[in-house]
């Protein structure tokens, strides 16, 4: 039996008009550069010669859209919007041109006939804005293109905004990847006493760019059985009649919102933290609906032909150019807009008012509602010092204890977030003021789970970096830290998020969010024990491809330097910083005011290091990166040992991007100080903790370039011991020994006997692991007493 309208005959005479007028827009973004009200005959000028953007999504976006804001108006909900598909970019900015933020956002898109034109014309135009939801979009936290991220980055929204309902619609395409998969158990980790909800709307219309979408051919008893399974309760919304499409929807929005807001009271009044299961929609309309349902006698409307532009060929076709403005002229736009080209009043009005628009919620702008940190002073917890390259610490540990005070003093902005390694990283001091967020079932015996918690654990490196992004990019603050090897998962993510940061850097109006910070750690050079699959340092390489303007690079050799460093990252804005540290205990080498000073340089000569003082070295020695570091100390040892009169300067660096020269990155150095520290003419024996070639590309072009000679991580690797894997990539500290021997010119005539010395040194290692499995007991004991 059909169910009672809910939408009286006027709301759905204006929601449908407000439809078709966003509809209209939208096709005319991605065709028209003039006319865009059809005042007169539509003639081939009229019409871009490139014809740019996806259509099949966007209805249906719209059509969400419109009943968002009737629900928001009726009941003053605070309410972002999140759209998945991929490229439905025409829609939310017809949605904002529409609600006038657009408008007030860029004031020569006016809301009148010359702006139309103008909004028409600057979409996926040179000079103009991307045919994705993009950051230039008002009201959007989520580039367009990111499949995957949708649900993940609206869970990241809903973390700590108890007030918020964030509309995430997923489309069918992006149901399909890994990320969205995991990213559905995202309602196991929110608190309904504490956070906000998401609305996830699954859009079915059936295609992608050319295949058939795998949750569209299932059955509906089947899907409804795996949504299920994903702890919703999914309502069911079909059809292609606008009608009772319209009244379906409004009715199942209505149910959906009416059971968020008794989740919240229970949770809220009554105490409840069951966890529920949580209402979604399930949305499958025809994809291109509304548009031309054939051109060239072949189906379109609801097929994968829609799914970019329908037919390419209106501005040279006569027939196409015809097929072009019946649809146009099929939405009535006489009827929808005035002789000024002002929307009417009826769809004026049909929007929230201010901040409670979509495009024009703060949420999305989050740089807007970011609060500084309270942050304790680092320096409370510097490891002592009494001689440098002494002692035995985890650096991270003591990382760890001032996160757990960060938590302390920021328990509604911050959090930190671990694939299932917050422990193993030796961050496990914030488990002292916060425990696991988790909202499953619990067992006796588990360990620090609550609906509460603050410390965010997924097994899922994209489900972490989503709410990560969500979280940030609605004005809050985070740290990431994760295995070295294992970072590459989100590399496309993180490509994502700095391209975001660069293009947010060029817009105005977009304030600073708080800097995506990650800890690298359980990195190549002690991962000793799972081997070969665990040991790949690349994720420095991929991260500095991005823009100078937002990229941050540091390998602090030890706690007070990395105490350091980390204080400066949550401090920033507008960054992607990545700190690499090693987890294991090992020797300390600057007490703190020397390590402020030190990263406040960012790169510097250790004087006790160094035997070079009032005179010309004979080499520099210069390493990045904690093991790389110690290994240059033991071969500076070495050397001294061996040739007492040998001249070395020790330099180490925290800040990698010091290496470039200032004019491509600020943080870079002059080539005068460049040649200062690496002098013009002698040789650089460089030991860093990833790829070699890396700092050959940063240094390249440095006066003293061709004297600089590399040791890095060359892809060899397996489960033996840690000098050993030194040892197989050519950093330990024999084989930099040598390095020098050979690049000295005086060294050349008188040190055959050490040479020698240093190549037996490398067979007993290796002699002495295959007999006792562990490293020398001089290797796994040194430290500095040169």
């Amino acid at each position: 039996m059909p169910h009672d309208p809910v939408l009286t005959p006027d709301q759905l005479k204006n929601i449908h008009a407000w439809w078709r007028a966003a509809n209209y827009l939208s096709v005319g973004q991605i065709y028209l550069m003039d006319n865009p009200l059809l005042r007169e005959p539509l003639l081939p000028e009229h019409i871009k010669p490139r014809l740019l953007g996806h259509w099949g999504t966007t209805p249906g976006l719209n059509f969400i859209y419109a009943h968002l804001n009737r629900s928001i108006m009726a009941r003053d909900l605070d309410m972002m919007y999140i759209m998945g598909p991929g490229h439905g970019g025409p829609g939310p900015v017809a949605a904002g041109w529409l609600e006038g933020t657009y408008s007030e956002t860029y004031p020569d898109i006016s809301q009148d006939l010359a702006g139309m034109k103008r909004l028409f014309r600057q979409f996926s135009f040179p000079g103009g804005i991307p045919s994705h939801v993009a950051p230039e979009t008002p009201g959007s936290i989520h580039e367009g293109g990111e499949l995957g991220y949708a649900l993940s980055h609206a869970y990241g929204a809903a973390f700590d905004n108890p007030e918020l309902i964030v509309a995430t619609v997923i489309g069918d395409g992006e149901a399909e990847t890994g990320p969205l998969a995991a990213s559905w158990h995202s309602n196991k980790f929110i608190n309904p006493a504490r956070d906000g909800a998401v609305l996830p709307i699954l859009h079915l219309n059936g295609y992608k760019i050319a295949n058939p979408t795998i949750l569209d051919r299932i059955s509906r008893e089947e899907l409804n059985d795996l949504l299920r399974g994903y702890g919703h309760t999914p309502y069911f919304v079909e059809g292609n009649d606008p009608d009772q499409m319209h009244q379906d929807f409004a009715r199942t929005l209505d149910v959906c919102l009416d059971k968020i807001h008794e989740i919240w009271r229970q949770a809220r009044e009554d105490g409840n933290l069951e966890r529920p299961r949580w209402p979604m929609i399930v949305l499958r309309s025809p994809k291109g609906w509304t548009g031309p349902a054939e051109v060239d006698g072949q189906k379109v409307e609801g097929t994968w032909r829609s799914h970019q532009v329908p037919f390419a060929a209106a501005r040279e076709n006569d027939s196409h150019r015809a097929v072009l403005e019946t649809w146009l002229r099929s939405y009535r736009p006489e009827e929808l807009f005035d002789e000024l080209g002002v929307p009417v009043a009826t769809i004026r009005e049909l929007h929230p008012t201010r901040q409670r628009r979509m495009s024009a919620t703060p949420h999305s702008n989050g740089g807007i509602l970011l609060r500084d940190l309270r942050m304790p002073a680092f320096a409370d917890y510097a490891v002592q010092v009494e001689n440098p390259g002494t002692g035995s610490v985890e650096s991270t540990r003591v990382l760890g204890t001032f996160l757990r005070d960060v938590m302390a003093g920021n328990m509604d902005n911050f959090r930190v977030f671990a694939p299932d390694e917050n422990n193993s990283n030796r961050l496990d001091a914030v488990l002292e003021v916060t425990d696991r967020a988790w909202n499953a079932r619990m067992i006796p015996g588990d360990d620090h789970l609550a609906p509460d918690g603050r410390v965010m654990e997924i097994l899922s490196e994209h489900t972490c970096q989503g709410w990560l992004e969500g979280y940030l990019l609605t004005g809050r603050h985070g740290f990431f830290s994760c295995y070295e090897a294992f970072i590459h998962v989100i590399d496309s993510m993180f490509n994502q998020h700095a391209k975001w940061l660069t293009t947010t850097n060029h817009i105005p109006w977009r304030r600073p969010v708080a800097s995506l910070n990650y800890l690298l750690t359980s990195h190549v050079w002690r991962q000793d024990h799972n081997g070969f699959s665990h040991q790949d340092p690349g994720f420095i390489d991929h991260v500095m491809n991005k823009k100078a303007d937002v990229i941050r690079v540091y390998l602090p050799p030890d706690a007070n330097t990395l105490l350091s460093v980390a204080d400066h990252c949550l401090r920033s804005r507008q960054y992607v910083n990545v700190i690499v540290a090693g987890k294991q205990p090992q020797v300390q080498y600057l007490d703190m005011p020397q390590a402020i000073e030190h990263c406040t340089k960012g790169i510097g000569i250790w004087d006790w290091a160094s035997s070079d003082a009032d005179s010309e070295p004979d080499v520099v020695m210069g390493c990045a990166g904690d093991v790389p570091t110690m290994e240059t100390l033991a071969a500076v040892e070495i050397l001294r040992f061996h040739f007492p009169d040998l001249r070395i300067r020790f330099i180490n660096v925290v800040d990698l991007m010091r290496l470039q020269d200032d004019r491509e990155h600020s943080h870079g150095l002059s080539g005068s100080d460049f040649d200062a520290l690496f002098t013009t003419n002698k040789p650089v024996i460089f030991t860093y903790h990833g790829y070699p070639w890396l700092i050959h590309r940063l240094t390249y072009h440095r006066t003293n370039h061709a004297n600089f000679h590399v040791r890095g991580y060359k892809e060899e690797g397996t489960t033996t011991t840690p000098f050993d894997m030194c040892v197989l990539n050519q950093i330990d500290r024999f084989n930099l020994s040598i390095d020098v021997i050979d690049r000295v010119p005086r060294l050349r005539d008188i040190s055959a006997h050490v040479r020698e010395e240093l190549k037996n040194k490398l067979i007993e290692h290796r002699l002495y692991i295959e007999t006792h499995g562990e490293d020398m007991p001089e290797i796994r004991n040194w430290q500095w007493s040169a």
